[in-house]
């Protein structure tokens, strides 16, 4: 690992002043950050720790708001969360392993970008928004709008995500599905997440691509027709022709093609189920 300065800012402002340098990058739960660092894919002459700024409450009125700070364990055992949105509890059960889930943090793991992670596809499926903080202020986007390609994401230098907002499910249910080669908490080789309600539904692919990316064609397959098998199959096979897959370790291009068609209709099955 090459020698790095590591910063701890007490106040976000100086946070975002440091990232503004050059060659700084910020430190969050760091359980994919030192991976690459140690493998030499990163090679940072700065870090900017942020686990100082008090940016972790999860709090639920109407809408979820998360601190970017939050570790996904706190965001798995939140209460608040299910009750409101068991699909994200449901999910973090099996997103990575507990001892990962106690360090990893909700920003850190959307701003990865790495499309095999569970939490972004998720996400874009209940609507969620980012609200990010930077030396041009602060903004707020979709969760989709954060990703550009693999482990690209669109932030500016020195921008941060500060928080992600969820909006209330009302009567929607929501779920996530996920394929593994290996164990439950594996990378999945394919992941899907739905929400479905009145006669709607928004289906997000996780793992196959490049990054998280809408079945934009399953959807309106399934407009006002969710409860018709022969509709679901056409999304299911429409879902897997619409979008460029990705062959990779988890998976060859063909294998993860059936897996689409086979877990989107799972997911679907799943949120007709769900109790919320």
């Amino acid at each position: 690992m090459s020698p790095f300065e590591l910063a701890e800012p007490a106040t976000l402002a100086e946070a975002i002043e440091l990232l503004g340098m050059e060659n700084a990058r910020p430190l969050s739960g760091g359980t994919a950050l030192m991976l690459m660092m140690k493998a030499g894919v990163l090679r940072p002459a700065r870090l900017v720790g942020l686990r100082k700024l008090k940016l972790g409450e999860i709090r639920a009125d109407g809408e979820l708001r998360i601190g970017a700070m939050a570790s996904l364990r706190a965001l798995e055992r939140s209460a608040q969360v299910k009750a409101g949105w068991p699909a994200i509890t449901r999910t973090l059960r099996t997103l990575s392993n507990v001892r990962v889930r106690n360090v990893a943090t909700v920003g850190g793991a959307l701003a990865h970008a790495d499309p095999h992670m569970d939490l972004p596809p998720l996400m874009m499926a209940l609507n969620a928004e980012a609200t990010i903080s930077g030396p041009a202020g602060e903004r707020r986007v979709p969760v989709e709008a954060l990703y550009a390609g693999y482990l690209e994401n669109t932030l500016a230098q020195g921008e941060l995500i500060t928080a992600v907002t969820v909006p209330a499910l009302g009567a929607g249910r929501a779920a996530y599905l996920k394929c593994t080669t290996r164990s439950a908490d594996d990378w999945p080789a394919v992941g899907i997440a739905v929400l479905i309600g009145d006669g709607e539904v928004r289906a997000v692919l996780g793992a196959a691509t490049d990054r998280p990316t809408r079945l934009v064609a399953a959807e309106k397959e399934l407009h006002g027709k969710i409860d018709d098998a022969k509709a679901l199959r056409r999304a299911a096979e429409a879902a897997a022709e619409e979008v460029q897959i990705e062959s990779d370790q988890h998976g060859s291009a063909a294998y993860k093609k059936q897996l689409i068609r086979v877990y989107l209709q799972r997911a679907i099955d799943e949120a007709r189920r769900a109790t919320h």
